[in-house]
Parts: structure tokens; C-alpha cells; sequence
């Protein structure tokens, strides 16, 4: 079920969002858990795959490189996709997804204290070490495999390139959403203006309904999700 309109209220609370964040944290977030750990395990694992797509290619030809911006495209839709309906409405078989994100993250983070309070809480902000695994294994690998076998190795190597290379664009933009005000990220001018479409995302009474795309807002645009 979506949280009922007098929750949303409660959630947008800071007093509640405050209360919520102590409980997540002595609940789910246990004694040995590094922050920067899991950082790290994201950032240079998704380096590793990168680097190692790229050590492939030979001779690439200009139309091998149409590659790179069709990739980008599909992942900025698929992210929008993603966004918009499992993790914010309760799908079979998806349920885990819908929880972690609509009930979970979106209870921490509100429009309202939206930065993290220490690197425990990077467990909340960052996709699971087994995503990166799962991403790679189940979907990158396989398709790059196809394209490997029905175009050229180029073309594999340089869609599992660009697809790790978003996923890993997606995690750090979204940690620096959630990074204090005094973060030196806020002095780029792009990243306050998507920090500022992420956190109208994270008003409770708007995140069912805006702001999906966590990256660029391109396919927010397209479908007319962008909260004005």
C-alpha cells in the first residue's frame, strides 16, 4: 500500500523525520558497518568493470561511438522507469524495492533534512554492495554479450562501459545530494539546481508524483514529472 495522506503529513514533520532516523539507525545499521567502505566498494568496483570495457576496444569506427549516447539514453529512461514505479508503487515481486526506497529512504531524507547526519548513514543513501553485483552480472554482462555476438566487440565493451559508468554517475550524484550544506559539491552550479529537483522529489506530499530522473532530468521532461 502507499502511505495514507495523514502519514505523508507526519512524514514531512522534522521532529518524526529526526525520530525515524534514530530508529533506522539502532535497527538496521549494524556495529561494524563502514560508510566509506561501502563507498569505496562502489566507486572502484564500477572503476574496475569501466576500465576493463575499455581496455577492449580496437579500432573503433565513429558509428561504433553512436554506442555511448543511445546507452546513456536507455539508462536515463530506464532510470526514470525504475523510479517512478517499483520503488514508489508496491509491485509483486518487487516489494523489497518499493520498502527499501518509499518507506525507508524517503522517511530519513525529507525535504526537510535532507543531508546525512555521519557515514553510518551511507548505508541508507547507497544502493547495497549487491547491486553493483547484480548490475553487472545480470544485466551489463548479458546484454554486452549479445551486442558482442549480434554487432561487434566494440559495441559491447563500449555499452558496458557507459552503462557502469552511469550506474556509478547515479550513486555519487545521489550521495551528493544528501552530502551537508557545506560540502563544497553545492559551489557547482548544476549541482544546486539538481540538488534543488531532488529535494522537491523528497517532499513527501510530491515524491509519487515528480521528479523521478535522480541524474539529468531529461525523461522528467519528456513525460511532464517535472515538479514546477
Amino acid at each position: 500500500m502507499r502511505p495514507e495522506p495523514q502519514e505523508l503529513k507526519q512524514w514531512a514533520r522534522p521532529k518524526d523525520a529526526d525520530a525515524y532516523r534514530d530508529r533506522y539507525r539502532g535497527e538496521h545499521i549494524g556495529r561494524r558497518y563502514v560508510g566509506w567502505l561501502h563507498f569505496a566498494f562502489t566507486a572502484l568496483g564500477s572503476v574496475a568493470v569501466i576500465g576493463l570495457a575499455l581496455s577492449g576496444l580496437r579500432d573503433t569506427r565513429w558509428i561504433e561511438l553512436v554506442t555511448v549516447p543511445a546507452t546513456f539514453l536507455f539508462a536515463n529512461y530506464a532510470e526514470y522507469r525504475g523510479h517512478r514505479y517499483p520503488m514508489h508503487r508496491p509491485m509483486r515481486g518487487l516489494r523489497l524495492i518499493y520498502q527499501r526506497h518509499s518507506l525507508e529512504h524517503h522517511r530519513f531524507f525529507t525535504h526537510q533534512r535532507m543531508a546525512y547526519g555521519s557515514t553510518r548513514d551511507f548505508k541508507i543513501m547507497l544502493f547495497p554492495p549487491v547491486m553493483l553485483l547484480f548490475f553487472i552480472g545480470g544485466l551489463a554482462v548479458p546484454i554486452g554479450a549479445l551486442l558482442f555476438i549480434v554487432a561487434t566487440q566494440n559495441v559491447a565493451c563500449l555499452y558496458v562501459a557507459t552503462a557502469l559508468g552511469y550506474f556509478l554517475t547515479y550513486e555519487l550524484m545521489h550521495f551528493a545530494y544528501h552530502c551537508p550544506e557545506r560540502s563544497w559539491v553545492w559551489r557547482v552550479p548544476f549541482m544546486k539546481a539538481l540538488r534543488r529537483h531532488h529535494r522537491a522529489h523528497h517532499d513527501p506530499r510530491l515524491m509519487s508524483r515528480h521528479n523521478f530522473n535522480i541524474t539529468f532530468p531529461i525523461f522528467d521532461r519528456v513525460f511532464g514529472t517535472t515538479y514546477k
